[in-house]
């Protein structure tokens, strides 16, 4: 398949080499130890499934420090292993990837959520530290057929000029490394489809331009147990319109998109994106977009339904978050707290109504 010619349509698989943090919090006694958690968690038949269901690749994401150890930042031959495993299982089922660097040193996409400024925007070590990491998997994935590298996960860059900057100079030193991968850059905060109107483009024509899609925050991850505000903790319908906060000193940097929303003004989210596309002739994916599974299920479908129907018309390629677990998953075991959702009872555990969605898209 030519990846940045045909329409991307797929599924994250975060909670195997990211956020495995998350993984462990809700099964602390019965987690086994990274090593055995990313043997068993994501298995053949689980990247054969959704091969079969019809989706045509995966992302993976890959938090650095599950693979590189201390100071030095030297790779861990065991941990390599598994995941070189891993991604050949993924090819030789059929799907594409698009290998996520997640979290790098000096950038976690949460902690900017938190009022915390990223390092990697200021000190020139840590980007000297990313770049160590990407020479390595760009010299190991890059020249692999179907493999798109994608140089980082929801940029929290202060401003515009800033990310434009850093994207550049880590686009360069991977394509340097890897000439023939296709490359995935997305926009500065949390990759914001309206940021695109900021985004510089790079003279290279074998990138994909990626934005991610929780908009408005505020339905989309109300009650989510990461974001300490209480504002997130209303209970919100889609379509609906939503109050401004009371408090207007939020402990969180998250945008706060009041008002009325519907289908109409979810578009209007993405035309920034659009318009870069088609003014650069390049093309743009969305790589991350979902609904956390405990917000009232008809309203989780709706803004769903929604969505999946303008990246359709848009005609923008997507990947889904997430497949397995982390709160927004087609597929949910050994979550405590989503135990009794209807949506999974049935003895997969998985949400059959959502991915007929996605499978529409």
């Amino acid at each position: 398949m030519d990846i940045l010619k045909e329409r991307l349509r797929g599924l994250n698989i975060g909670g195997w080499f990211s956020q495995v943090d998350c993984i462990e919090e809700k099964d602390p006694v019965g987690f086994p130890g990274f090593y055995e958690h990313a043997k068993s968690f994501i298995t053949q038949k689980d990247l054969l499934f959704i091969k079969n269901l019809g989706f045509n690749h995966v992302r993976l994401p890959v938090d650095y420090f599950n693979f590189f150890k201390g100071e030095n930042l030297e790779p861990d031959n065991a941990a390599f292993e598994i995941m070189d495993k891993a991604i050949d299982q993924i090819l030789d089922s059929g799907l594409a990837l698009i290998f996520d660097l997640h979290k790098c040193p000096g950038h976690d996409f949460h902690q900017g959520t938190l009022r915390e400024a990223q390092p990697l925007f200021t000190d020139p070590k840590c980007m000297e530290n990313v770049k160590k990491v990407w020479s390595v998997l760009a010299e190991r994935y890059g020249s692999k057929k179907n493999i798109l590298l994608e140089i980082l996960n929801e940029p929290v860059a202060p401003d515009a000029d800033t990310w434009n900057r850093v994207k550049d100079e880590l686009f360069w030193h991977i394509r340097k490394a890897a000439p023939k991968a296709p490359i995935v850059v997305g926009s500065n905060k949390w990759n914001n489809p309206a940021e695109f109107a900021n985004l510089t483009p790079l003279d290279d024509d074998n990138i994909l331009y990626s934005f991610h899609s929780y908009q408005p925050v505020i339905f989309t991850h109300q009650h989510a147990s990461w974001i300490p505000e209480p504002y997130f903790r209303q209970n919100r319908s889609w379509p609906g319109t939503y109050a401004p906060p009371e408090n207007k000193d939020l402990a969180v940097t998250l945008p706060i998109e009041d008002g009325a929303w519907d289908k109409a003004r979810l578009y209007s989210t993405m035309e920034k994106a659009l318009e870069f596309r088609a003014k650069y002739k390049v093309p743009v994916a969305c790589n991350e977009f979902g609904v956390y599974v405990q917000v009232e299920r008809t309203s989780q479908l709706n803004w769903t339904r929604d969505f999946t129907s303008l990246l359709k018309e848009a005609d923008v390629g997507f990947s889904y978050w997430n497949y397995k677990n982390l709160d927004f998953g087609l597929l949910s075991i050994g979550e405590s707290l989503h135990k009794d959702l209807p949506q999974y009872n049935n003895e997969e555990r998985f949400d059959r109504e959502l991915a007929e969605l996605l499978l529409q898209a």
